[in-house]
């Protein structure tokens, strides 16, 4: 079991995302890759090295295993996929827990990856309107690059069944609003540069510096809540609700989700400490911040070496 776990533990971490990608759930991608591990150590004694690398082989037992777990499930949302955007930034914040609500994905800044721009939220949630296996066709073709007979192999069916599939799951794509997407990229410096300016407008309670930071057509949603904003108007009397809510004592600490740059925000309670309240992750384009999903789910700071309270 040892020698098994020294193996297979490169693959950890890219298997993860591997099932993020189709799961759109990062609690249910641990699983799966706990469940793909298991899998792959009851069967190594048929593991045959010649027909397929290792790397491969745990990927068509993750691939597969996380098909049988999307049977019988909905697809995972933001609240924009849900609801029409909310005019009044007085609007109740009712959460609704029997969601299943899209997860962000931690990434590493430091580590450059061939497919930098798969884990995007806009496309991790474009993809959740795909049914299960044109999901995994698309992965595997689009993101991994395997070969249609590959991919045909991995999932016991014919390479014309996967290049059909295929066709069908980018047609799909093409017909949901990636627009964001598409726009230019600012450099890595500009868009640091927009997220510390944010940063500092943040924390001096500062909603003027703040928006003069945001697009137009700006987006604010907050899952678990299904509600969302669209418009400079709209995000900065948001904003200036929480502070009238929660006060303007708030700390930010930079980290990166989705391969986007993200914020843990904190905000100083009664005893004097700065408690975990959400995790943000934006969109920046040369218009400024188009998106900004809010996470209100403290367990996620977890997994982005975030503490839960500052001094």
């Amino acid at each position: 079991m040892d020698d098994f776990e020294q193996q297979v533990a490169p693959y950890r971490r890219e298997l993860l995302a591997h099932c993020y990608r189709l799961l759109g759930s990062l609690h249910d991608a641990e699983d799966l890759v706990q469940e793909t591990m298991l899998r792959a150590w009851r069967a190594i004694d048929t593991y045959d090295a010649e027909r397929a690398s290792l790397r491969t082989w745990l990927y068509r037992i993750a691939t597969n295993a996380c098909l049988t777990a999307l049977k019988g499930r909905g697809r995972r949302a933001l609240p924009s996929g849900l609801v029409g955007a909310e005019t009044d930034p007085l609007a109740p914040i009712e959460p609704s827990l029997d969601v299943p609500w899209l997860q962000p994905f931690p990434t590493d800044p430091a580590v450059a990856s061939a497919d930098r721009g798969s884990l995007r939220l806009a496309l991790v949630a474009a993809m959740q309107y795909l049914p299960a296996r044109q999901r995994a066709v698309l992965v595997l073709r689009d993101v991994l690059d395997w070969p249609a007979a590959d991919v045909a192999a991995a999932l016991d069916t014919t390479p014309a069944s996967v290049n059909s599939a295929l066709q069908r799951a980018r047609a799909r794509l093409a017909e949901v609003d990636l627009e964001e997407e598409d726009v230019n990229e600012p450099t890595d410096r500009e868009v640091r540069a927009v997220v510390e300016d944010y940063v500092r407008a943040f924390e001096a309670a500062d909603v003027e510096g703040l928006t003069r930071l945001l697009a137009e057509r700006v987006v604010l949603e907050m899952p678990p809540a299904p509600l969302w904003f669209v418009g400079k108007d709209a995000y900065a009397g948001f904003i200036e609700r929480v502070y009238a809510m929660r006060g303007p004592a708030w700390r930010l600490r930079i980290t990166m989700a989705n391969d986007q740059p993200a914020v843990g925000a904190y905000v100083r309670a009664d005893d004097g400490r700065y408690h975990a309240h959400s995790l943000q992750v934006f969109t920046v384009t040369k218009a400024g911040i188009t998106h900004n999903v809010t996470f209100f789910d403290q367990t996620l700071f977890a997994y982005f070496d975030l503490p839960l309270d500052l001094e």
